[in-house]
C-alpha cells in the first residue's frame, strides 16, 4: 500500500504522463485538440499541480485533506468534461452541432462565461474521433484516467 506522500507523487506523475502523451498526440501524430480536448488539459494540469504541491509540502491530517480536495475537484471536473465529449462522439451524425469558431476567436470576442457554455454545448470537431487504442477513443481513455484520478484523490481524502 502507498503511504500519503508517496500516492501524491504518483498522481502527480500520472498528469505528467498524461500530459506528455496528449503533447505527443498533437505535435508528432498532427492531432489537433478540438475545445474540450483543451479543457481537459486544463483538468490534468491542475490534478497534477495540486498532487505536486502535496507531495512537496508533505502535509498529515487536514492539510492533506484539502489537497485532496481540490485534486479530486480538479478531477471531477475532469470526468465532466471527457464524459461531455464522449457523449458528443456518441451522437448520430444528424444531431452533431456544427463546426463553430475556434477556442482562440472566442477567448477573443467572447467574456469566459460564454466562452466556457459555447465550449459545453459542443462543436462538429468534438464529436470526431480521429484517433482509438484498443477500440476506445481517446477521451474515452482519458475519462477512464480521470476515474482513477478522481478515486485516487477520494483515497487520500478519506484515509486516516
Amino acid at each position: 500500500m502507498f503511504n500519503t506522500q508517496r500516492l501524491f507523487l504518483w498522481m502527480a506523475l500520472s498528469s505528467v504522463v498524461a500530459m506528455a502523451a496528449a503533447l505527443y498526440l498533437q505535435h508528432y501524430q498532427d492531432l489537433e485538440p478540438c475545445p474540450l480536448c483543451i479543457f481537459q488539459r486544463v483538468a490534468v494540469i491542475a490534478f497534477g499541480v495540486v498532487s505536486l504541491l502535496a507531495f512537496l509540502h508533505n502535509r498529515q491530517g487536514f492539510g492533506r485533506r484539502i489537497y485532496a480536495g481540490l485534486a479530486a475537484v480538479a478531477g471531477v471536473a475532469g470526468v465532466g468534461v471527457a464524459g461531455r465529449h464522449v457523449w458528443l462522439q456518441h451522437l448520430p451524425a444528424d444531431q452533431v452541432p456544427s463546426c463553430g469558431p475556434g477556442l482562440d476567436y472566442w477567448l477573443d470576442a467572447l467574456p469566459l462565461q460564454q466562452v466556457i457554455n459555447e465550449v459545453f454545448k459542443g462543436a462538429g470537431e468534438c464529436a470526431l474521433v480521429d484517433w482509438s487504442l484498443l477500440g476506445f477513443s481517446l477521451p474515452e481513455w482519458t475519462l477512464l484516467m480521470f476515474a482513477g484520478m478522481t478515486g485516487a484523490a477520494v483515497v487520500q481524502l478519506l484515509r486516516r
